[in-house]
């Protein structure tokens, strides 16, 4: 029988199941994971303090972490898939479910329960501590942890190459205090008549980025270049991003811990690709009959 505090722990990362679900419907069928926690906290009205709460460990927020609990249990249960480019998407189960109703979180959650529970005999249904991080991501986890360990040059350094690496030329880190957090600058070519002057900003951050980080940081940028970038081992808060596109305003790229991890998954920097496998219960199904 579950008990009452498994019952507890399992709902405070299974609120988002649902929500999570209607966003990826909402985003046409598939999403990256910001646009879903953007639009999540967008309908939920989720407040600027609670999706920049941090858990105890300093390496997520406390909004980032439930969602993708909601994600891990969404994908073990086959309703929605990720692409290796980080894209959620909604499976042809996924795309079949209704509302998602109390009972359904539920029965997702003793589903996944068993899948992961331990080989032992009458050993309890492996439900995970509500700030425990997803499985899929406990690599992200340490690399988030070793970013934050930089001092605050060394993170500008890594930055800095991180840019070179992505196609930047003569990137230099300014080093000035005072300059409205501008932490450097670089040009990216597009091609051989076109090229763009870019400064940077390094926020080696454990919370969410806000609004007013960006506001700032647009006013330094301002008559200087021709855009910006806010590179941040954090996240941005839904209403950051909006500010980083509005209307009329020169446009910020936003970078924060998952783009930057993404990023340097693909580049293979600071990461040695390892290939894994899990065993597809649903493929032998067939040869059980």
């Amino acid at each position: 029988m579950t008990t009452s505090r498994t019952k507890k722990t399992a709902s405070q990362f299974a609120k988002y199941i649902g929500p999570v679900l209607q966003a990826i419907r909402e985003l046409g069928g598939s999403g990256r994971p910001d646009e879903v926690r953007t639009l999540i906290a967008r309908n939920l009205r989720i407040s600027e303090a609670e999706q920049s709460e941090t858990l105890p460990s300093g390496v997520q927020t406390r909004f980032e972490n439930q969602v993708h609990w909601a994600r891990f249990c969404l994908a073990k249960a086959a309703y929605i898939d990720s692409s290796q480019r980080g894209v959620w998407t909604l499976t042809e189960r996924g795309r079949s479910l209704g509302d998602v109703t109390p009972d359904e979180v539920q029965r997702i959650v003793r589903e996944v329960s068993e899948q992961t529970k331990p080989a032992s005999t009458g050993a309890q249904a492996a439900v995970p501590g509500a700030d425990a991080a997803p499985p899929v991501t406990e690599y992200r986890e340490e690399l988030a942890r070793t970013l934050q360990s930089l001092p605050a040059v060394g993170f500008e350094r890594f930055c800095q190459r991180l840019l070179r690496e992505s196609g930047f030329q003569e990137v230099t880190i300014t080093g000035r205090s005072g300059d409205g957090g501008i932490d450097g600058i670089g040009i990216l070519q597009v091609n051989a008549l076109v090229s763009f002057k870019v400064l940077f900003q390094c926020k080696k951050y454990a919370g969410s980025v806000t609004p007013t980080h960006v506001r700032d940081f647009r006013g330094a940028m301002t008559g200087r270049a021709d855009k910006g970038i806010i590179i941040t081992t954090g996240s941005f808060t839904s209403d950051a991003r909006k500010e980083a596109v509005r209307d009329g305003a020169p446009p910020i790229e936003l970078v924060d811990g998952e783009k930057l991890a993404s990023m340097l998954e693909k580049l293979e920097l600071g990461l040695r690709p390892r290939q894994t496998f899990e065993v597809d219960a649903s493929f032998f199904e067939e040869f059980k009959k």
